[in-house]
């Protein structure tokens, strides 16, 4: 980042804590993209974040103000983010999974339950793991199947996979946490154990 980007950045962020909303909202049509970025949690800070100013970040060119704009979205139920899951960088899909787990967006279990499966599903395992806490935090009944297919991934996702099953219940759930019991992944293990102690 260039020293003069930085003290941009700086005087934007300044404006979100002295309440000038002015300075704030000139962050966002900045030439780069971290003080774009930092003016959309600026005027967040401020209260004077529209839906228009986050729908125009989920639409910007750079990753990093999409990635930001998608986290502030987590609260704002009328900014749709679901069509982020298909973004072509990793950090924003990431985010955007974690967001609407923080949402419970029950219409969104299908395009998260697509992205865990190991061969079908995102490339990025941080993306996988992130989609699966996201189907355990909304507890949907439909994204169980794609839960109970992601204790066959890598270790950080099977442990998302066994946590995120505390979400729900059942005869299957109860099979999958037994069969966590046996895994070579020694926190695998401790979610099961910790789950079934709970029952």
């Amino acid at each position: 980042m260039e020293p003069h980007d930085i003290e941009r950045r700086r005087r934007v962020a300044l404006a979100g804590h002295r309440g000038d909303e002015t300075g704030a909202r000139s962050g966002l049509t900045d030439d780069s993209p971290s003080v774009r970025a930092t003016a959309l949690g600026a005027l967040d800070r401020l209260g004077a974040l529209t839906d228009e100013d986050l729908g125009d970040a989920l639409l910007d060119p750079a990753a990093t103000v999409r990635r930001r704009g998608s986290e502030l979205a987590a609260t704002r139920l009328g900014v749709s983010i679901v069509g982020l899951l298909h973004d072509g960088d990793p950090s924003v899909v990431e985010m955007t999974a974690w967001s609407l787990g923080e949402r419970g967006e029950h219409t969104a279990v299908g395009d998260l339950a697509a992205l865990v499966s190991v061969e079908s599903g995102h490339r990025d395992p941080l993306c996988r793991e992130a989609a699966v806490a996201a189907l355990g935090a909304i507890g949907d009944e439909a994204g169980l199947p794609a839960v109970l297919g992601a204790l066959d991934d890598k270790p950080a996702v099977r442990r998302r996979a066994a946590a995120a099953l505390g979400a729900f219940e059942g005869p299957s759930v109860d099979l999958a946490l037994r069969r966590c019991l046996d895994d070579r992944d020694w926190q695998v293990r401790q979610v099961a154990e910790d789950l079934l102690a709970a029952e």
